[in-house]
């Protein structure tokens, strides 16, 4: 994030403020899926893991990588896109 710039100190305590809001679940990777995902999309399989989580749970998606986010419109995965 700061090596390249895309966000400063100021708007990353922002986020993470923001984050710890999030009720978080730990939820079981459907492996199989994620890797015809990762296979389908082209993608890594920890990124799968995380489309398929986001998929099965009817879940948006935050992130600030640009390829995951990619991936999840061609998954038609809902996102939350973090402006800079």
């Amino acid at each position: 994030m700061f090596k390249r710039e895309r966000i400063d100190l100021e708007a990353a305590e922002r986020a993470l403020q923001a984050y710890l809001q999030i009720p978080i679940d730990i939820i079981d990777v459907d492996l199989l899926s994620a890797v015809r995902l990762s296979h389908e999309l082209n993608v890594y399989a920890y990124d799968a893991y995380v489309i398929d989580c986001a998929k099965r749970l009817g879940a948006p998606l935050i992130s600030l990588d640009g390829g995951l986010l990619e991936a999840c419109r061609r998954a038609e995965v809902e996102i939350i896109e973090v402006k800079e």
